[in-house]
């Protein structure tokens, strides 16, 4: 099992989109974070699905059908830099 990393800016792309969604609903803002959070979690066993990032040595993971995680990979790391949102223009 890898190590998991979350940097600053993948923490404050999640606490932006929780502050957006929570102006609604609350809990479904919660639950949405923790949901995605979960999906990082996962990156940590080898056999979970990712797809070869956009941009050259990263990696994303389609946490839900609106958001894409972005990460690094390494032997034994891996490193979640950004939650973006699909209709966002990337990269």
């Amino acid at each position: 099992m890898k190590l998991i990393v979350r940097t600053a800016s993948y923490l404050a792309d999640l606490d932006d989109i929780e502050r957006f969604i929570a102006r609604n609903n609350p809990q479904a803002a919660s639950r949405l974070c923790q949901h995605i959070d979960d999906q990082v979690e996962q990156l940590a066993d080898p056999r979970f699905p990712r797809r070869r990032g956009r941009v050259r040595g990263t990696f994303e993971l389609v946490a839900h059908k609106n958001y894409v995680v972005i990460f690094w990979e390494r032997a034994n790391e891996v490193t979640a830099l950004n939650v973006i949102h699909t209709r966002k223009c990337y990269p």
